[in-house]
């Protein structure tokens, strides 16, 4: 049983636009009853009937799912985890006995795991956390066993290691292992499935071409230019009002203005009104 078991965009998505679509389109797929999962194993291992196994496949990728969620603290793609998870699934399809008194669902879960994990050892950093068995237990359930955030102090190291039966300096080692996660150099800032910044996103230069920046900067040069010769043809009392409410700081107002010229705040409104009106008709010409 190989990959093309489902449609490829069910297997591998990728990209959180994609990937909203696929867990929205998963979640679509009718849960089995027991008899029609029972009758649906039988015909694939009595009559190696893949259509039967396809079936089973698809209504169980929701779980998939929420088993790969599980594991987004590691830095690595959920469609990603998703996929691996997916390759278990089809793995425990192909071994999964009915006559065994167990879902498949439940017979599945390890396989998913598995697959997921052996994901998570490959990728997780360059220089590979964990290699021996032991360690490889140890990796996986350090995390859960953490009380706090940051470095674990002695005694919780003791509690760790006494409940996973191995010596306190393995346990120190592997949390300095995990406090030291690799970036990669060029993993997009606004991948959502990763909290690293990538090196690369410091490199980057956001300013657009040069190209680009020039006729910018000569556009805004050329309304810069516009607006205060606008300005400068307006009345005194008109460029003053200006010049007081929009350029200076602290801004004056209405009644400051209003005292100034001896009349009422309504009318320094209008007057403004009309002039910024005039200003307007500067970047229309």
């Amino acid at each position: 049983m190989g990959k093309n078991l489902v449609p490829t965009h069910l297997l591998a998505p990728a990209g959180t636009a994609s990937l909203d679509a696929y867990i929205q389109e998963v979640n679509r797929v009718p849960v089995l009853t027991l008899e029609q999962e029972q009758s649906l194993a039988r015909q694939y291992r009595d009559s190696d009937d893949i259509e039967a196994a396809r079936h089973m496949v698809m209504a169980h990728l929701r779980f998939v799912v929420h088993v790969a969620r599980g594991y987004a603290g590691y830095g690595l793609p959920l469609g990603d985890l998703i996929q691996e998870g997916n390759i278990g699934l089809m793995k425990a399809v192909k071994r999964f006995d009915p006559d065994q008194g167990v879902r498949l669902v439940s017979f599945a879960v390890h396989w998913i795991r598995a697959e997921i994990h052996e994901f998570i050892l490959r990728n997780w950093r360059i220089v590979k956390v964990a290699t021996t068995k032991a360690q490889r237990k140890l990796f996986f359930n350090l995390r859960k066993s953490k009380k706090r955030l940051g470095w674990l102090n002695r005694s919780e190291v003791d509690a760790v290691a006494e409940d996973l039966n191995v010596k306190p300096e393995v346990v120190m080692e592997m949390e300095s292992r995990l406090s030291g996660q690799d970036v990669g150099f060029d993993l997009r800032p606004d991948d959502d499935e990763s909290p690293f910044m990538s090196p690369a996103a410091f490199l980057e230069n956001q300013a657009g071409s040069p190209e680009d920046v020039t006729e910018a900067e000569d556009w805004e040069s050329h309304h810069h230019n516009l607006l205060f010769d606008g300005i400068d043809d307006l009345d005194d009392r008109s460029r003053d009002i200006i010049y007081s409410r929009w350029l200076r700081e602290p801004k004056a107002t209405l009644q400051d203005l209003a005292d100034q010229y001896g009349v009422s705040a309504e009318r320094i409104r209008q007057l403004e009104a009309a002039a910024l009106k005039k200003l307007k008709t500067c970047f229309q010409a």
